[in-house]
């Protein structure tokens, strides 16, 4: 059978379920999959975005996921193209984002004979994504459309119109506030701490208030949106002053945080741990509670909120503690968290901002200025890794003025491809922050690794001397240096192309400022 008319039925099919966006890397087997999305665009019903590469166009695709809150496909052709989908696919599921993989096939007959692009992509993604068409997803998790095709012959005369559109429909799970609410009202004198991790828009507001009602000290992550509109309830340097004094209970609101006291919970088993998210997951692999829901839907359920208070003085700490870091930053101002607090003041003015994992987020958290609200901020806190990092923050700025992103510098290695779309992407105001410190540094605060060979420590820390500018020429990117606060003079005014800002911070006072840091800690 000819390609044409199972392409058109699935193209038919995602519209109907209101997929209206999708990546394409285009290849022969794929071919007919292509002409029926060129003409759904033509009629209006669908946009579609190309690129090369599959791995950076399946994060694309899940950057658009993500600012839209509506699935997004990216089509492949078959064999390993298919493959490079995975790591975009398992983060989307540890996000609950509907990424919808279409992977082009040959026939099942030439499965396991070895022939070219013939490689068994049933079942490919796992458990990490579902199967079998839109009759059974929730919309919640991501959806992969395996299609085999035979070589595009001819096309039919078939065409879209907005009548072959489709609303978007995710299922809507059951909200049981009762236990949580009964959690939340007893043994307040062993102390209430809320951790807010990352959040969805409609989320900001209700957890806002919320967290003004109950008066429990707060740490907010940049993610969260509320990280400088909580600032009186919010805890500087909040992993340590836990740690030393930590409380009887933990209410976690949204995406798993970046933080390091989360994961002492591993072992901190006396503490009592409820979180409520999109998701449904834990965070943690000990005992604890979990609600699954949409944080809008679900503290609005609880009713008035009761004021728990700062049992253990947590707050009294805030503004010393405060103090003191600006003090250290001061000190040490070419240091790379004196630089970033430098930084953040530019990128708050901005439409929104990304931030790598790693060092950066960790580094905003605790450093970055708390004088202006960044409501709009993401990150890929699923699986936690640097893959596809500059392909989520495109994808989900994708029609953004003045957005940012903070990443590292091996980071930025790691996703080289990603900038191809650029020339299809808003890119007025557009600035890709580089963190190059010449490797994996965060390793470098690992205790353990100091106990290890210097050549583990190389392995671990990936030391390099890449030229950045020469990324930055490839795809037509703007380039400046900062090596000191004084150089983010020569930033100007907002450019109508996307620059690179490579942050270089001196190497002496890096490792001065964090053996102050952790002398604080002692």
């Amino acid at each position: 059978m000819n390609a044409w008319q199972p392409a058109l039925e699935v193209v038919t099919s995602c519209l109907k379920a209101g997929v209206t966006e999708y990546v394409v890397c285009a290849g022969a087997r794929n071919a007919a999959l292509l002409e029926a999305l060129a003409r759904a665009e033509a009629g209006g019903v669908a946009r579609v975005w190309r690129h090369f590469e599959e791995r950076s166009a399946g994060f694309f695709a899940l950057g658009r996921t993500m600012e839209t809150a509506a699935p997004c496909a990216v089509v492949t052709t078959s064999g390993t193209a298919a493959a490079e989908l995975l790591p975009a696919v398992i983060e989307a599921h540890y996000q609950g984002r509907p990424l919808v993989a279409i992977t082009a096939d040959r026939p099942a007959a030439f499965r396991g004979t070895g022939a070219p692009q013939a490689i068994d992509q049933i079942g490919l993604f796992g458990k990490h994504a579902g199967a079998g068409g839109f009759g059974g997803w929730d919309g919640r998790q991501p959806l992969h459309l395996n299609v085999e095709l035979e070589e595009a012959l001819d096309f039919g005369d078939e065409s879209f119109t907005a009548a072959d559109g489709g609303e978007f429909k995710p299922a809507r799970e059951r909200i049981d506030v009762a236990a949580l609410a009964r959690w939340l009202r007893k043994d307040w004198y062993q102390g209430l701490v809320v951790i807010v991790g990352g959040l969805e828009p409609a989320e900001q507001e209700e957890v806002f208030h919320f967290c003004q009602a109950l008066g429990a000290p707060v740490m907010a992550e940049a993610t969260s949106g509320l990280r400088e509109s909580l600032q009186r309830l919010t805890l500087p340097d909040g992993d340590r002053l836990l740690q030393a004094k930590p409380p009887g209970k933990i209410l976690r609101l949204g995406e798993v945080p970046s933080g390091r006291f989360w994961r002492e919970l591993e072992n901190l088993t006396d503490i009592s741990v409820w979180s409520v998210c999109r998701t449904g997951l834990p965070g943690l692999a000990r005992p604890s509670e979990v609600s699954r829901g949409s944080l809008d839907r679900i503290l609005p359920a609880l009713g008035e909120i009761e004021a728990a208070g700062d049992a253990l003085d947590h707050l009294s700490q805030r503004s010393r503690r405060a103090a003191v870091i600006d003090e250290l930053l001061e000190a040490y101002p070419d240091s790379e968290a004196g630089l970033l607090r430098v930084l953040s003041q530019y990128a708050s003015l901005g439409g929104g901002l990304f931030l790598g994992n790693s060092m950066p987020i960790r580094e905003w958290n605790l450093f970055a200025q708390m004088e202006r609200p960044v409501p709009s901020v993401r990150a890929n806190r699923g699986a936690n890794g640097i893959d596809g990092q500059i392909s989520t923050w495109l994808g989900c700025s994708a029609e953004l003025t003045e957005s940012w992103a903070l990443i590292g510098d091996l980071t930025a290695l790691y996703d080289l491809a990603a900038p191809f779309v650029l020339g299809q992407l808003e890119c007025r105001g557009r600035v890709l922050a580089v963190i190059n410190n010449g490797g994996g540094k965060i390793f470098e605060r690992l205790p353990r690794l100091h106990a290890m060979s210097p050549r583990v420590a190389e392995w671990m820390t990936n030391p390099q001397a890449a030229e950045l500018a020469g990324f930055a020429t490839l795809w037509g990117m703007d380039h400046l240096r900062i090596r000191r606060p004084d150089d983010f003079d020569r930033f100007g005014e907002t450019r109508d192309r996307p620059l690179l800002l490579e942050l270089l911070p001196d190497p002496g006072q890096t490792q001065q400022f964090w053996a102050a840091w952790d002398r604080l800690g002692q």
